[in-house]
């Protein structure tokens, strides 16, 4: 019998597209298990690809005519425009890279105007805190985020009242947290911007703990300063920034003195003509990689899925606290309700253990890395073990807190292995 050969039919075939890594995978040790997102984040792809592709170019930047120097020079402004996009700066608004959130807030406090009133919340982190000049009022940890919107009303309004705040025209900032250190609990950040518009005060925002779970929008919020940390945000290269209005930096001193902050230097000792813009609280060779690395994942944050990364660190930390709200020994810390809104942050202890003991068993018997103490929030944190106590009416709480902090990475296996290690601790 005879087969009659039928030609397949012509086709082009496109060939695969080469494989790419995900810039928002995470660098780790295998076998380690990192929950402590939120004192140092791992270093994301993105950010390390960005430094081996700079590095061997590396050269000065805004100083030398050379291409390497060129291209650093661009680089480097690039860097400060990409972050300005991610972060929604207005026309008008400064990019000022600085080493971290703490320097951040510390350059803000030295550009206040004469006699201005900084209110703040006693829930901040000691970045938060502790810059402030003497004067500054400290308003009690609220209950709810709707009390700390009243509190805020409360305390504008009587500053106005005895005028020695806006009613006067002297200067008022508020400074407040998107997200809680401690806790995870994000603040009601447009809310209480709305306050302080109304009672013409401005109002700066410590992102460090909510710019990596959550997208922030400085126009959209009506915010006037925000500060961050790279660290924080997987390029741990050592840069932060600060990110604001420009007429209070523009009119105060340097936060550094030094070449390229300046405009003219003369013969005499003070003929000085500082720069205006970013440049005048940048004196000294800029941190090009810390800059670089920032900008390369905030490009890629503002490419991902957003919402999709968001619904997946929500499932990973309802398993969380589903897990240790089940573990009858161990007590979660909050300061609002326990359905506030919160990023992947959690703070516990476990009655009768103490926390330092416990991170060390986690960390030598299981290879958990977590974060315990009062996490640089020392009188939130006392005031929480307080309120815990009182809550599970529980005599023999520790201290200190552990904190179990997720991120791009975490893994459900990772948050199960951390149960089970914490059900035979306690």
């Amino acid at each position: 019998m005879a087969v009659t050969l039928v030609p397949a039919p012509f086709t082009l075939s496109t060939p695969p597209a080469p494989h790419r890594p995900d810039p928002l995978a995470v660098l780790g040790v295998p076998g380690e298990i990192n929950l402590d997102h939120a004192a140092s984040a791992p270093c994301a792809r993105a950010a390390a690809d960005a430094v081996a592709e700079l590095l061997p170019w590396y050269a000065s930047v805004h100083r030398g005519a050379g291409a390497l120097s060129r291209r650093c020079t661009l680089a480097y402004e690039q860097a400060r425009q990409t972050v300005a996009d991610f972060l929604g700066a207005r026309p008008g608004d400064h990019v000022i890279f600085t080493r971290n959130t703490t320097d951040a807030v510390n350059l803000l406090a030295r550009a206040l105007p004469a006699g201005t009133t900084v209110v703040t919340f006693a829930g901040e982190h000691h970045a938060n805190l502790l810059p402030w000049p003497r004067g500054s009022v400290r308003l009690p940890v609220p209950a709810s985020p709707a009390e700390a919107v009243r509190a805020l009303d409360a305390a504008l309004r009587e500053l106005r009242r005895t005028g020695t705040g806006a009613g006067a025209q002297l200067p008022v900032l508020v400074a407040v947290t998107g997200a809680s250190n401690v806790t995870g609990e994000r603040w009601p950040v447009a809310e209480l911007a709305r306050v302080a518009r109304r009672h013409d005060a401005r109002i700066l925002v410590d992102a460090a703990q909510l710019t990596p779970h959550a997208p922030v929008d400085l126009a959209a919020l009506d915010v006037d300063y925000l500060a961050l940390s790279g660290h924080k945000l997987y390029a741990p290269f050592g840069a932060g920034v600060l990110v604001g209005r420009g007429d209070w930096l523009d009119a105060a001193p340097p936060y550094l003195t030094g070449g390229g902050a300046t405009s003219h230097v003369g013969t005499a000792t003070h003929d000085v003509r500082w720069a205006t813009g970013p440049a005048r609280h940048e004196a000294g060779t800029p941190n090009l990689l810390g800059a670089v690395a920032l900008a390369a994942v905030c490009a890629a944050l503002g490419e991902a899925d957003r919402d999709a990364l968001h619904a997946r660190e929500q499932a990973l930390l309802t398993r969380l606290r589903t897990g240790l709200a089940a573990l009858p020994h161990v007590v979660e810390l909050r300061t609002f309700g326990p359905d506030a809104p919160r990023v992947g942050i959690v703070s516990f202890v476990i009655a009768g253990r103490d926390s330092a003991d416990v991170a060390a068993q986690l960390a030598t018997a299981h290879r958990i890395g977590v974060r315990d103490g009062l996490f640089c929030a020392h009188p939130l944190a006392r005031r929480l073990l307080v309120e815990a106590a009182a809550r599970s009416r529980r005599r023999d709480l520790p201290p200190t807190a552990l904190r179990a902090s997720l991120g791009l990475g975490t893994t459900a296996a990772e948050v199960d292995t951390l149960l089970t290690a914490l059900a035979q601790l306690a």
